[in-house]
This record gives C-alpha cells, structure tokens and sequence, in this order.
C-alpha cells in the first residue's frame, strides 16, 4: 500500500485532501492528514470579528467534520521531516514514513520578531487580527473604546491576506460612523510599501478610498520597534507615529517545523517550482497554499486554484507522466471597503488588477476594480461557499483556475 501524507488541516491541507480522496484508488493508496488542531478556522472571518459583523459560531467548525471519511486524520504535533528518508517525526516519537509530501502548514504571526510588539501593551493597546484570539481580543476592545489615534499597521511583506489591512481601516471608518464617533477617531495606514498595494492600478484606486475616508497613509515606514512607554512605532529611519490603539500584521512565518526539517527559506517557507507546485529540492515533496514561497498572494483563493492544478499533478507524478507547468499565480479577492461596499480585483502572476466583469466578460454580474453593493454580497456570500463547496473539494464551474483576459480592461 501507497502512502500520501498531508501536513494540515488548514484551508489548503482539508481542500487537497478531499480533491485526492476522489481521485486516489483506495485500494492502492491511503491518504494521512496530520494536524494538532482539532477546530477549522475560517480566516476570512477574522476581519469582521472584531467589527461585531461575525460571531465566533460563524467561523469555528470542528476539523473531523470536513475530512473525508476514508482520509486518516491524525491529531498530533509535528516535530519534523526527515525528506532524505521520507518519513514525519511527531513530537511524541510516532513515525509516519510517506511515499509522497504535501506540505500545507500555512503561515502564522510572529510578533516576536519585532522589539517591543509583544510587550507589556499586547492585547491591551496593540493587536493583532490574523489570529482567531487576537480578533476577539480586538473585538472586546472596540466594543469600549472612546476613540484617540488608530494605528492600522504592515510589519512586512509578504503577508497571509494583503488587502486584508485595508480592508480593517475600510471597515473601522464604518464601524465608528454608525458609532456616531467617527469624528473621534483618526486612522492612520502605515505600510512598509510605496503605496496602498502592490499593483501601481489598485494602489491608485485603493489610496483614493483612504482619501475619500479621511485615512491617512504612512509609507515606505519599515518599523524597527515599538515603544510601549510612550505608545509609538518607530522606523528604522527614527520616524516616529503615535498611536492609542495599534492594530498591527505581524512578520508573517512558516511553521516551526519547517526550520527544523531544514526545508525553508529565512522565512520557513518552502522553495517550491511557481508552475508545478513540486519542492524545488525534493522530487515526491508538494506545497500547497500560504507554506511556499511562490510569489503568488497568501490567499484562501489562491490555495483553491493550486489544489486543483496540483491534484493532477500528483497523479501525473503517480503516473510517471511530466509535470503540467499551468499554475499562473492566479488570485481574486473581494476588498470590503464599508458602508456594505466592496471591490473585487482578479491577478496573477504578469497581469495587474483591472477593471473589467467578473465571472462572465461583458456581463459579470460582479465589477473589478470599482466599489458595488453586489460585491459586498458576493464577500458575504464566500463563507457559505468556503464551508459548503470550497473545503469539500467542489469544482466552481463559474471560476477558471487560470486567470482569464476576456472581460478585462487592460488598456
């Protein structure tokens, strides 16, 4: 018997597991999904938390409920991989030899790696929002909140999300205008980027946003500590900017695990083909989702087009067949932008976010690059489509895993 072994249960880990497990002859392989979490987090989620948008019900589900039933799901801590001798090390001295890797850890936050972010202030005035604790945290913080200087802040890049920051001080003018409060509150948008993004035509319609809500932006600011005393971040250049409420995107990271198997870059991301999704180093080793380096966007859309592209390659790979080079970097994501508005932006890797339609070329019904009410609801409406289709392994006949052209205004 064959083994394929899944590192996560995250996004990508459950999505893949379940695309494979219709695929796979089960009389030839078994498929292992390996994680110490026993609850699915829906990240998205994460952003409307602390807003009172979403409740902690809505974005919890246990992770048994969606891993296939003939998928081996092993709850335990991940010590390590030994990819010379293709087997897992957990922590507790189990081994699970593998005939064939998926790696699918994701990326987490680490304060630590800046002075002073997780001082004696974390989670008293400086938080996070890409973790479910800190969301809460933040949410139970606005709830009493009087207003002052907010501090939407990028550590660096890249980052799980990168319109997500955006979208919080998007929504936090919202949120304090239907507080009657917004007249209390100034928020800052400090990025170590040159500009709201990074594509020149979304950064000019996003950075016209900020200015048409009253937020200001701080670029090119690459901070170098965070002093709790007097409630400032400073940059390496010694600029200095004030806050009373510091909402921050830590240094984004690989797991642990990745450092201690000697698999990843400074980062703990592993270096993996930007077309084929194979290891750049280890043949039968596969990454998906926010664990690789490619330099797609670290996005929930992004990890559903790669699982489709990489589940045929791992049976071209099973099958001794060459490796289909047809992963584009492709991503869309919905911008909430407050007032129950929202853009969408579709990319990959040589084409920027224009305006054009979006699924169908000519009539959508969803508009690129400009703000709608249509879609806001098409954001709302992703969660029922992440738990119910997305996870599951379903083919979304309306969205091509490539990027397409047609529909796009690129002049």
């Amino acid at each position: 018997m064959n083994r394929l072994v899944i590192l996560g249960a995250g996004t990508a880990g459950t999505m893949i597991s379940n695309h494979l497990n219709k695929e796979l002859n089960e009389n030839e392989w078994e498929i292992y999904v390996i994680d110490e979490r026993d609850k699915h987090y829906y990240q998205p989620g994460y952003l409307f938390l602390p807003f009172d948008i979403y409740q902690p019900e809505d974005i919890v589900k246990p992770t048994k409920e969606f891993i296939p039933d003939a998928v081996k799901f092993i709850q335990a801590k991940i010590d390590k991989v030994n990819a010379d001798e293709n087997y897992v090390k957990m922590q507790n001295g189990d081994i699970f030899h593998y005939d064939i890797l998926i790696i699918a850890t994701g990326t987490d936050i680490a304060p630590e790696e800046t002075k002073g972010m997780k001082g004696e202030e974390w989670k008293k005035s400086v938080f996070d929002f890409y973790t479910f604790e800190g969301a809460l945290a933040l949410r139970n913080k606005l709830r009493n909140w009087e207003g002052g200087k907010l501090v939407v802040h990028i550590t660096e890049m890249p980052i799980k999300c990168p319109v997500a920051p955006l979208e919080f001080a998007f929504l936090a003018d919202s949120y304090f205008k239907h507080k009657n409060m917004r007249d209390k509150v100034e928020i800052t948008y400090v990025t170590p980027l040159s500009g709201a993004f990074t594509k020149p035509k979304a950064t000019a319609a996003l950075e016209h946003l900020l200015t048409e809500k009253n937020i200001k932006i701080e670029s090119d600011f690459a901070i170098e500590s965070v002093d709790n005393v007097n409630k400032k971040i400073v940059d390496y250049g010694g600029k200095e900017i004030s806050f009373d409420l510091l909402v921050t995107v830590p240094t984004n990271k690989g797991n642990d695990m990745i450092e201690r198997s000697g698999l990843g870059d400074d980062l703990n991301y592993v270096p993996t083909n930007k077309s084929t999704l194979r290891s750049k180093e280890h043949e039968n080793i596969f990454v998906i989702g926010d664990a690789s380096n490619v330099p797609a966007s670290k996005a929930g859309s992004v990890a559903h087009f790669e699982a489709e592209i990489l589940t045929e390659n791992i049976i071209r790979y099973i099958n001794k067949q060459p490796l289909k080079e047809e992963f584009d970097g492709h991503a869309n994501c919905f911008i909430e932008t407050g007032n129950g508005k929202a853009l969408l932006i579709d990319f990959n890797y040589t084409h920027e976010p224009v305006e054009g339609e979006f699924p169908f070329p000519g009539v959508g019904p969803l508009k690129l690059l400009k703000e709608s009410r249509m879609n806001h609801m098409g954001k709302l409406a992703f969660r029922w489509i992440y738990w119910n289709m997305l996870l599951k392994g379903t083919h979304l006949p309306f969205v091509s895993t490539s990027m397409q052209e047609a529909g796009k205004h690129f002049n």
